[in-house]
């Protein structure tokens, strides 16, 4: 009952301004590191956590009505948010591979009849928000289709070349064609579409596609309008500060790369100090920050997670969900994505036992119910745990008002004893096992293993 009663309390003094910070400021950036923010994240954002979507790959239908059949199983596990990859009809000229990319759109406000009708969305939407859940649609505001409905209706749309002719924004790209993105007129039928989503729909915001390609005072429009149906949650697919003036939450990129290089020998953790280090150094704390350790362009073009991260995916996973950010988890992972889906072809998950459920069930529930791991300021400091087995032994505390989280991650393929470099003693909770653990110095620890600990206090 005290976190039921605590949540509602914080909530109040963050968005009525009177808690700004933390009183622990080991890693809390400087408000000078950021623009200026324009737009407060919907209240329900800064305890929720992500989960993307791949309609197509989803299930053996590939359709959302197959999909709203498994939001009661979502809802169970902890998923506040819902990313559901482009929706919208997939364009045929010069398509990539049978079914072509989501990414290449021939029209912003039709259904991809290959997964249903808009009815079949419609009730998509409505059973999740039911079941306490958001929805946010993948938006692609900076190419289309070369066969878009854009191309016949608004040619002018479109850069051109000296022959003028459309051409694909980069090369590899050559199923879709670049927008005029400093085009006015371009700009609202652009945000008359996105409009449409939310007030025909009620979908509660966007993931923004190469959102950096796109200029930033497009997206701060886009916001106000959005915000005068109802308070949206905005996604930028970027890691520029500057896209916090129009976004809730941005990529942490640099760190998944560092991720990733890990996982395939090419870093150190001390590269993931460097990586966090610059995170807090770029980005103002309100900002929220998506942690993953895939999603569908990791997993499509990288690895599997097993490929990618070896015997250390579960401790990269915990790591992913209590840094610093909101934790992303790709539909898959919560049963082991261990093959790369394909990208343009029918290529369905492999759901099996879902050896994972239970795994994410209580990373997504301490990150919803702890306020050490909140979003945006609300959330708690981060500080990093120095040992004398720095190079395998990664550890760090969330610092709250009332409540903190411990977090030890051994990378090594060896049991590790070590000793924490300055007081980190004490009683507390085990997340995963339900019981006490006192913490002291040396301490013990299995090879690729963790532990995620908990314990709430009074007083600084």
């Amino acid at each position: 009952m005290r976190r039921a009663t605590l949540l509602p309390f914080l909530l109040a003094l963050i968005f009525s301004g009177i808690i700004s910070c933390n009183q622990h400021h080991d890693h809390h950036p400087s408000a000078e590191t950021t623009d200026s923010q324009q737009f407060l994240p919907p209240e329900w954002a800064v305890n929720a956590n992500i989960y993307e979507v791949n309609i197509r790959q989803y299930s053996p239908e590939g359709t959302f009505s197959a999909f709203t059949e498994d939001l009661p199983r979502l809802q169970e596990m902890g998923v506040r948010i819902l990313w559901l990859m482009p929706i919208h009809p997939i364009g045929e000229e010069n398509r990539k591979g049978t079914l072509g990319s989501y990414y290449s759109i021939r029209d912003y406000t039709a259904i991809n009849p290959e997964f249903g009708d808009k009815n079949d969305f419609a009730e998509l939407v409505s059973a999740a928000q039911d079941l306490g859940m958001k929805v946010i649609l993948d938006w692609v505001a900076n190419h289309t289709a070369w066969d878009a409905v854009w191309t016949e209706t608004n040619p002018e749309f479109y850069l051109t070349d000296e022959d003028g002719s459309f051409f694909p924004p980069v090369d590899d790209w050559e199923d879709v064609i670049q927008l005029d993105v400093d085009n006015r007129d371009m700009w609202e039928a652009m945000i008359q579409a996105m409009e449409y989503w939310v007030n025909e729909y009620n979908i509660d915001g966007f993931r923004a596609d190469v959102a950096y390609m796109v200029p930033t005072e497009f997206w701060i429009t886009a916001r106000e309008r959005l915000e005068q149906i109802k308070p949206v949650f905005m996604l930028a697919e970027a890691e520029e500060p500057e896209l916090h003036q129009a976004f809730d939450m941005s990529y942490t990129w640099e760190l998944a790369q560092t991720m990733r290089d890990f996982g395939a020998g090419f870093a150190t953790l001390a590269d993931f100090d460097a990586a966090l280090e610059n995170n807090f150094e770029r980005f103002h704390k309100r900002d929220f920050r998506m942690v993953f350790t895939t999603n569908h362009d990791e997993n499509s073009w990288q690895g599997g997670d097993r490929d990618l991260y070896g015997d250390n995916f579960e401790n990269m996973a915990v790591f992913a969900a209590t840094v610093w950010g909101m934790p992303l988890i790709y539909n898959g992972q919560e049963s082991g994505l261990n093959k790369q889906l394909e990208f343009f072809e029918k290529d369905e998950i492999e759901w099996g036992n879902y050896r994972y459920q239970d795994f994410y069930t209580t990373l997504l529930d301490i990150n919803t119910r702890n306020q050490a791991l909140f979003n945006g300021e609300i959330g708690g400091d981060f500080r990093k745990m120095a040992t004398d087995k720095d190079e395998h032994i990664f550890a760090f505390k969330r610092i709250g008002h009332h409540e903190q989280v411990m977090t030890i991650l051994n990378f090594s393929d060896e049991e590790r004893t070590f000793n924490f470099t300055e007081g980190h003693e004490g009683v507390w909770t085990d997340i995963f096992e339900g019981t006490e653990l006192e913490v002291v110095s040396p301490f013990t620890i299995g090879s690729n293993s963790f532990y995620l600990l908990e314990r709430v206090y009074m007083s600084h």
